[in-house]
């Protein structure tokens, strides 16, 4: 897609995600959706590798002594090199470890949105406080702001399970629960009528699973993750070390799910009494394993819930359900 047709769109969403970034817009009545990985791989400078790279179109970014290859490229230069990709979000937020990490993310968004046009909106996803903390996700929020208004948007936020609500629950009136299990965070975001009623997040996500497993199976954690989405199902009969270690991982993140699921409802002060059963929908690439929505409704089914639920689904969509709703948000 050129960038004269990214730039003639009248709104965007954008997810910034631990794992990927991704934008939505729509063209003649349709949403598109273009992707990046949300991360870089490092190599040694010279301006042999630098002018190849060029050549070849990978995206990179000379940084010293070191180029820094990103995007959806860093997972095969990881592989070619033997290396661990290196992460500029950690657990939802800006990665304290990587200072470069929010110069990397202003070239992989950059290359997604392009620059603005005069009034162009652009509504950009957010995590939710952790649940039973109080932890300030201001400078997360101010930073990715100050970022993107660099490309002369006119720019708002939505929480990141709310923005799964909008992209989901049109047929309730935009009633239920939307949980976005990416991965830094699981977040969740009870609605009524599209008022968040309640937003939290739980910090047991897929890295969480992919460090864990990739601890026990001594992988690395890149290789882990690129198995788990390769062909790791959830159906209780696993063939190696890996989908077992998977297996038990998920297992355990489910678990804290559907307890901070639990705890979060029955502890809040103004959550509404429903008169009918309301829908939950899953998103986030943590969700889509074959077997996950059973595995969690099966544990949410035990678990004595609060609210009467209509339905459990998985979302059209899941990789892009958040850049969807941030681009519903944009476009009202």
């Amino acid at each position: 897609m050129s960038r004269t047709e990214k730039t003639n769109s009248p709104a965007i969403g954008l997810d910034v995600g631990t794992s990927r970034i991704v934008v939505a817009r729509q063209t003649e009545g349709e949403i598109e959706y273009e992707s990046q990985l949300n991360a870089f791989v490092t190599v040694p400078f010279s301006q042999m590798t630098a002018n190849a790279l060029a050549r070849e179109g990978v995206p990179h970014v000379v940084e010293g002594d070191e180029i820094a290859i990103h995007g959806n490229e860093s997972e095969r230069f990881a592989e070619l090199l033997d290396k661990e990709i290196r992460r500029t979000m950690t657990h939802g937020i800006l990665n304290p470890e990587e200072p470069e990490g929010l110069r990397v993310i202003r070239d992989i968004a950059a290359s997604l949105v392009g620059h603005a046009k005069a009034g162009q909106k652009l509504c950009f996803a957010v995590p939710a406080a952790p649940l039973g903390a109080e932890e300030s996700l201001t400078y997360h929020e101010a930073a990715l702001r100050e970022l993107i208004a660099d490309f002369g948007f006119e720019i708002k936020s939505i929480s990141e399970g709310l923005a799964v609500v909008y992209a989901e629950l049109e047929s309730t009136n935009y009633t239920g629960i939307g949980i976005s299990c990416g991965g830094g965070l699981c977040n969740v975001c009870l609605s009524y009528l599209s008022i968040p009623i309640l937003s939290f997040s739980i910090a047991k996500a897929g890295d969480f699973i992919d460090a864990s497993a990739a601890a026990v199976t001594g992988d690395k954690v890149n290789r882990v993750r690129m198995l788990k989405e390769q062909a790791f199902r959830i159906n209780g009969h696993f063939e190696n070390k890996l989908d077992k270690a998977l297996g038990v991982y998920y297992d355990d993140m489910i678990q804290s799910l559907v307890a901070g699921l639990r705890k979060g409802i029955e502890g809040a002060r103004n959550a509404p009494k429903f008169a009918k059963p309301i829908p939950l929908v899953l998103s986030g690439g943590t969700s889509m394993p074959p077997g996950f929505r059973e595995r969690f409704q099966k544990a949410l089914s035990a678990s004595e819930f609060p609210i009467e639920l209509s339905e459990v689904r998985l979302a059209a969509a899941p990789l892009n359900t958040t850049a969807k709703g941030a681009l519903i948000s944009a476009m009202l």
